[in-house]
């Protein structure tokens, strides 16, 4: 009983051992660790994440891929570093991560397999914070003097624009007066048929066809005058049509009694045009006295031709001057078409050009007109506003109003306005002398201006306010948000506008700056930022 128990323990002892062995070797063969070089960054900065494995050589290692760190993004992967240590290996895998929301965020464990076995990392905190934004941190300086401010120079694509539409009209105007041109003058340099054909044939005695033997040539050209003057003159197919075809016809016209063509002539003209085409294309060779003769006898067929052609009788040619002056009409009619769709053509083809270079934006403004985009590119006017005075950039001069169109606050505010609320774009500026210019004055004057926009048809108005403080000690406010515009009963304009809002308070004085534009108008939003970036109060001393 005790043997079996020893043995038993003996057993247990190895296998407990065996065990044990495996699990150090185990847990001992591969570390895996990781570290962030830093927990705190701002909007959009990078962070490393680091992870570290420790193992033995000759290990499938495979690391995190993809966005696994989720709620932080991953904008770069790092190439994997391998360092070698006493017949360890060290694998060091970097990830780029960021965040583009303020707060606290955890790493999730990420997975590591090495072989066949998971290791996790530890969860990290990083924290993002956000990055101070304030149009307003600038230097406010006393009033300055008028000054003439230089015409913004935003114009060139419009001047491009029109440039090169008016090239392109131009150039195809030019190549149509050229061609109309080329043609009249070939029109004109044509004679009539019958001294063409003369002046033809007289071409074709001082040519070298016949001295360099070139029969082919010679026939081909014999062949074309006689074509010519027939087609122009008989029958209008003759240059189109085949020897047999052009004989047939002439036989018509004669049975008809068109023509009174002479049977010997038809016979001529036939046996010419026949030893034409053999010799055009079966090479057949033919004496010289032959091809005088035929050349003569062509000339002949002309003459004769033309001495039966009858002369039109003088209805004959006043059907025939009509005839021309509509074929002249419709010609011209014609012309005009062809110019209107070349002209319209181009210009197709030059807003294309046009949109491909500057954009469609900017061609649809510069060619249908932006009101916001004039307002920018034009010369603006810098001005003071009030006492204590408000100074800035403006599009236009601010006009002072009265009762300010129910913007005022009390009797005693300079108010002066530029636009509609309800339009593109609306600028205010109001200055008043005050008693009180602590915080919650400023909170409730910022109060009273959203309702009166509210009152001038500002509804679902959302607002973000927070308080600031110039160089110079100047306290002040300012509201930011959009809104939707009621145009009428029940009645909403489809975009919506947004609006800057600031209000300063010094000793004595409130100043005011409102700037309401049109949310989807780029324009309207650059102007707002122009105005607002240009603002300057004047220091105020109460007596």
């Amino acid at each position: 009983m005790q043997k079996n128990f020893y043995i038993q323990g003996w057993v247990w002892s190895v296998l407990y051992g065996v065990l044990g062995f495996f699990f150090c070797i185990n847990n001992s063969s591969a570390q895996v660790s990781a570290t962030l070089d830093t927990t705190q960054i701002k909007i959009g900065e990078e962070i490393k994440y680091r992870i570290l494995v420790e193992t033995e050589e000759n290990v499938t290692v495979l690391f995190p891929e993809g966005q696994t760190f989720l709620p932080l993004e991953v904008i770069e992967v790092y190439n994997t570093d391998t360092l070698f240590e006493n017949q360890k290996i060290k694998l060091i895998k970097e990830y780029g991560l960021t965040q583009f929301d303020s707060g606290r965020y955890v790493i999730p464990q990420q997975l590591i397999r090495i072989n066949d076995r998971t290791f996790f990392t530890d969860t990290l905190w990083v924290e993002v914070a956000d990055v101070e934004v304030d149009t307003l941190k600038q230097d406010m300086y006393d009033i300055k003097p008028h000054i003439q401010v230089p015409p913004v120079k935003g114009g060139w694509i419009k001047t491009a624009l029109w440039i090169l539409l008016i090239l392109l009209v131009i150039t195809a105007v030019v190549y149509y007066l050229l061609k109309l041109r080329k043609k009249s003058r070939e029109a004109q340099k044509r004679l009539p048929p019958f001294e063409e054909a003369l002046v033809a044939l007289q071409n074709l005695d001082n040519s070298d066809f016949l001295r360099e033997n070139r029969l082919k040539d010679y026939y081909s050209s014999l062949t074309e005058i006689v074509k010519r003057y027939l087609d122009r003159e008989v029958d209008s197919a003759a240059l189109e049509s085949t020897t047999d075809e052009l004989i047939a016809k002439l036989e018509i016209h004669k049975h008809s009694g068109n023509l009174d063509f002479d049977t010997q002539t038809i016979y001529k003209l036939k046996e010419i045009l026949q030893r034409a085409d053999l010799v055009k294309f079966a090479k057949m060779q033919t004496e010289t006295g032959q091809v005088q003769l035929d050349r003569t006898d062509i000339e002949n067929i002309i003459k004769e031709t033309h001495e039966i052609i009858p002369q039109p009788t003088e209805e004959e040619m006043r059907q025939d001057a009509l005839y021309q002056e509509e074929l002249r009409k419709k010609k011209l009619k014609q012309k005009r078409k062809i110019l209107i769709g070349s002209t319209i053509g181009v210009l197709v083809l030059g807003l294309i050009l046009s949109v491909g270079i500057f954009g469609l934006e900017n061609v649809k403004n510069t060619l249908f007109g932006n009101y916001t985009k004039r307002l920018l590119e034009q010369p603006w006017v810098k001005s003071d506003y009030g006492h204590p005075a408000v100074v800035l950039e403006t599009p236009e001069v601010l006009v002072r109003k009265t009762d300010a169109e129910g913007f005022s606050i009390s009797n005693s505010d300079d108010v002066f306005t530029f636009g509609d609320i309800q339009k593109k774009i609306f600028v205010y500026v109001g200055s008043s002398k005050s008693q009180n210019s602590d915080e919650l004055q400023l909170q409730s004057i910022l109060q009273q201006k959203l309702t009166l926009l509210e009152r001038n048809g500002a509804i679902n108005l959302k607002v973000m306010d927070e308080p600031f403080e110039t160089e110079k000690g100047v306290k002040g406010f300012k509201a930011a948000g959009e809104f939707n515009v009621k145009v009428g009963d029940n009645k909403y304009k489809k975009s919506k506008s947004e609006y800057l809002l600031v209000v300063f308070a010094q000793e004595g004085a409130i100043q005011e700056v409102l700037v309401v534009n049109e949310q989807e108008d780029v324009y309207a939003q650059q102007i707002k930022q122009r105005i607002i970036n240009s603002v300057e109060i004047e220091v105020f001393k109460a007596p």
